[in-house]
């Protein structure tokens, strides 16, 4: 009998992981982070302690069975660990990628929480499942039976696409529409290759795809046709809207309509998607030797790093809280300083300079201290008196955050709350029965894995709502026998639709 694993008896430091030279990263969009070998994950999972009662889970905005997942690898079996993370998640390889997993399934690490331990690597543990099940092939597809439900889903970011597998799974005909060209969403546009390659998206959608999931590019809905129109004359039993927020937000400040001046997304988009950095693919796109970014969350680390690659000489991020307040993850701050970015911590735009011809000169900035809380809880940031100053710069691209896209909006008549975002009760229901919200699009910007909760549990509500039995009981404790009545949970009871041949 195995000896029980205790903190005192793991193996105290993490598996190393390998990463590109950060001289020569700088300069290729290759991945920068490399996988877990198969000997360093079994190391990885060597410190997992097999909690009785795992905070990892719960900290899992799916819900992924963490411990029961890391237990298959520990056995060697990492067709059976892919096969219990794609129950909750079919993603594995791009949310152990880009999650934010030190304030989630890490952050709530029992081990991670005992002195001068790291938490067990879940992430990288997941990625090297990921990544195992594209280079073999693998796929964990049920036997479906058609419920004879059409479900329309807008947009093919990871809300769309965790709505879509819940309803797909549940036997129904799921049509997904993008307005771009390919599908992704914000995992395509939004995420550079150095931290999340096409090849693994392209990957995941293709399980989707093997799912029964339809996709649609070049659909602008809202446009081509709107929400009422899916619910009505297209004969669709239920929509999800998971669009995202992607409109971006500018600074307000004078001299922010110059040329030269342009949004993060706009950016990303043209390098991730439209190949800006790819010879031979006539994208417009300003390439300036001498970079400001404004703002220190993860799409200003993307945009900093993607203009360092594109060839510009120095590269600032402009920042107005210091580094312990910037909502980047560490890994994402470490990794672009180390590939030489210049941080302005404490700093502020004040106002970006023109050339005389509109064109981008100088930013003007001032220093700034942090003084009392604010709202959110984070110290307020004050301006310094009589410590501006400016720099040269021809390019200033702006991450500040994102508003909801207005189309949908404009076109329906979906009900808005006060900051424009689609508004929804607890089950993610909007104002026009069946259809349903979830993401970005209704919370405004988070996290990837979090999007992919929202489209989960729209999922579950639509199921209810179409009247299809719901057997997933990730987001529910069981029920006892005495809570069920004739084999049904107590959700289950009330008949919402009836569809008679």
């Amino acid at each position: 009998m195995a000896k029980k694993k205790t903190i005192k008896t793991i193996p105290r430091e993490r598996a190393h992981v390998e990463e590109q030279n950060p001289t020569l990263r700088a300069r290729n969009f290759d991945e920068v982070t490399f996988c877990l070998s198969p000997e360093q994950a079994q190391i990885e999972t060597d410190r997992c302690i097999e909690c009785p009662n795992p905070g990892c889970v719960k900290g899992c905005p799916v819900g992924v069975d963490i411990r029961g997942f890391v237990a298959r690898l520990a056995a060697g079996d990492i067709r059976g660990a892919y096969e219990v993370i794609t129950e909750t998640n079919l993603l594995p390889a791009v949310c152990g990628r880009v999650c934010p997993q030190e304030h989630q399934c890490e952050g709530a690490c029992v081990v991670g929480k005992a002195k001068g331990l790291a938490p067990v690597a879940i992430g990288r543990l997941e990625r090297f499942v990921g990544d195992t099940a594209i280079a073999n092939g693998w796929t964990n597809i049920p036997y479906i039976e058609p419920s004879g439900y059409r479900v329309g889903i807008v947009g093919s970011g990871p809300a769309g696409m965790a709505c879509a597998a819940d309803m797909a799974k549940a036997g129904c005909d799921v049509t997904v529409y993008e307005a771009f060209h390919v599908p992704g969403g914000v995992l395509r546009y939004g995420i550079p290759d150095f931290r999340l390659p096409n090849s693994v998206i392209d990957a995941e959608i293709a399980n989707l795809e093997k799912l029964g999931v339809k996709f649609e590019c070049n659909v602008l809905v809202g446009r081509l046709f709107t929400i009422e129109q899916m619910i009505g004359e297209m004969g669709f039993d239920a929509v999800f809207i998971g669009t995202g927020a992607g409109y971006p937000t500018f600074p307000g400040i004078p001299g922010d309509n110059l040329n030269g001046v342009l949004s993060a997304n706009e950016l990303l988009t043209r390098c991730n998607m439209m190949r800006a950095k790819d010879g031979g693919f006539d994208t417009p796109l300003p390439i300036g030797t001498r970079v400001a970014v404004i703002g220190a969350g993860n799409t200003a680390m993307d945009a900093l790093r993607v203009c360092k690659r594109l060839g510009a000489a120095e590269v600032r991020c402009i920042y107005r809280r210091s580094r312990a307040e910037a909502p980047a993850r560490v890994e994402e701050v470490h990794h672009a300083e180390e590939e030489g970015i210049d941080f302005q911590w404490l700093t502020a735009p004040v106002e970006v300079l023109d050339d005389g011809k509109g064109n981008v000169r100088a930013l003007r900035c001032i220093r700034m201290e942090l003084g009392a809380p604010d709202a959110s809880g984070r110290r307020s940031p004050v301006p310094i008196a009589g410590s501006e100053y400016e720099f040269d710069c021809d390019l200033v691209v702006v991450a500040i955050g994102t508003n909801a896209n207005p189309i949908i909006g404009q076109t329906s008549r979906i009900k808005l709350d006060k900051r424009g975002y689609i508004a929804t009760d607890a089950d993610l229901a909007t104002s026009i029965p069946g259809v349903y919200a979830g993401g970005d699009i209704v919370t405004g910007a988070a996290t990837v894995i979090k999007a992919m909760g929202a489209g989960r549990r729209a999922a579950r509500s639509m199921k209810r709502y179409l009247g299809l039995r719901d057997t997933d009981a990730v987001y529910r404790p069981a029920p006892s026998w005495r809570e069920r009545a004739f084999g049904l949970d107590p959700e289950e009871r009330n008949a919402v639709r009836v569809r008679v041949s």
